[in-house]
């Protein structure tokens, strides 16, 4: 029965579906997760739309505040113009200033000072030159400070005072308001701001829109996508249900036939398993026929040969195997220097669980294959003395631990006769005895 490529197009003309059932489960989670990444973005673009729309419309609220702290800072420009031109305005004269001489106006003009927008305070301190104490220094608009011969104390006060009185007249005339043009001027530059912003808001209301179609349009295409796969999922699980049918159709015809021809014929199978067991089961050792001797040959000068006997079931490992193999499980158990009211160091006990668990797996391991049937055989010469060896040092450990028995020496016997067993056993065990060849 041939199954259907699912590399060439459908009839309708749709995508070809994937190539197996992963494949369609991996192209729907792919359809799932951009289905998912568009609903993100979407909430995306609305939060950006929400922070552009606070932001612009904070500022539209705030234009009101603007244009008067505008008006405000225009208005003190203004009169900071306007007095600094009356204080250039009112010169320094000798009938302004009682006590001031035509030479004193005279040296203020060489250091700068010649009207009441040049000079600020004044101050006292150290002379330049370092001598004669502290003296008065006037202090110039720019930031310097100047010493005049023959102004001090007396003389500084009639001229702070005029200063004063100056900078108050400059005030009192300076302007409060701001000029028509000026308001006209400020006002001209909030509505050109507020109309930005307007727009802006505008422009950013469109993009969002935009965008939003954009990913809704996506999405819908996503979907599209998603069912046009999940319908095409459906239609290969429908076609390959037909082939199962198909298939199961045959194999019902087939059953049919094979009850039928078994009924005619009987069960082969079941011979053919016997037959096949019969097959793998291992063929028993025959001893060889000896040598039919030639006639030419003399008699007696034929060759002898000794055929060695097969393994038979007396050959077994014994059952008396089964006590160092209970008595080690048992030690795996409860450890060794554990009983009654001793208290055994916990290295000695997990130690002690780990000889008697490898112990009794390696006799496990060569015990049981020769006790089956068809591999019967005795045990590997020497385990008996490694058995003995691993039981004795089990027994001196056990002695070592308990510090009541006061046993010490007896322990050190028995380990030293343990290690002598096992070393023996181990050799036994890597140079197994020849056997004795008979002539």
């Amino acid at each position: 029965m041939t199954l259907i490529n699912r590399t060439t197009p459908t009839r309708d003309g749709s995508t070809p579906l994937p190539q197996s059932p992963a494949e369609i489960r991996a192209q729907r989670r792919r359809i799932i997760e951009s289905i998912r990444a568009h609903a993100e973005a979407l909430h995306r673009i609305d939060e950006q739309q929400a922070r552009q729309e606070r932001s612009l419309t904070h500022d539209l609220s705030s234009l009101d505040g603007k244009r008067e702290q505008q008006e405000a800072q225009a208005l003190a420009v203004l009169r900071r113009e306007f007095i600094e031109r009356r204080l250039r305005n009112t010169p320094l004269t000798v009938s302004e200033l009682n006590g001031y001489g035509t030479g004193l106006i005279r040296d203020l003009a060489a250091q700068g000072i010649s009207t009441a927008a040049d000079f600020t305070a004044v101050s006292w301190d150290k002379a330049p030159n370092g001598k004669g104490g502290n003296v008065l220094y006037i202090h110039r608009t720019d930031g310097r400070r100047v010493h005049i011969n023959g102004i001090g104390q007396h003389r500084s006060r009639p001229l702070m005072e005029w200063r004063r009185a100056a900078l108050a007249r400059a005030e009192a005339r300076a302007p409060r308001t701001l000029p028509p043009d000026e308001r006209h001027r400020i006002s001209e530059i909030i509505e050109a701001e507020r109309a930005r912003l307007r727009e802006e808001l505008t422009k950013t209301a469109r993009a969002a829109e935009t965008a939003r179609g954009e990913a809704g349009q996506l999405h819908a295409e996503t979907l599209e996508r998603l069912a046009t796969t999940e319908r095409d999922a459906a239609r290969l699980a429908a076609e390959r249900r037909a082939e199962f049918d198909a298939m199961a159709e045959q194999l019902l015809a087939l059953q049919s036939e094979l009850s039928a021809h078994m009924d005619r014929y009987g069960d082969a199978g079941l011979r053919i398993r016997r037959a096949q067991r019969r097959a793998l089961r291992p063929i028993p050792a025959v001893p060889t026929l000896p040598a039919i001797p030639s006639p030419r040959s003399p008699v007696g000068l034929t060759d002898k040969t000794d055929a060695a006997p097969a393994p038979t079931l007396r050959d077994r490992a014994g059952l008396g195997w089964l006590l160092p193999i209970l008595f080690f499980g048992f030690t795996t158990v409860v450890g060794v220097g554990g009983l009654a009211d001793n208290t055994a160091p916990v290295g000695l006990m997990v130690s002690s669980r780990l000889v008697a668990l490898a112990t009794t797996t390696e006799l496990l391991r060569l015990w049981v294959p020769r006790r089956r049937r068809h591999t019967p055989g005795p045990m590997p010469s020497g385990i008996g003395w490694q058995t003995t060896g691993v039981f004795l040092a089990l027994a001196a450990a056990g002695m070592f631990a308990d510090e009541k028995s006061g046993m010490f020496g007896a322990a050190c016997a028995l380990s030293v006769l343990a290690a002598l067993l096992l070393l023996a056993g181990t050799g036994l065990r890597i140079r197994p005895p020849e056997p004795v060849q008979s002539s």
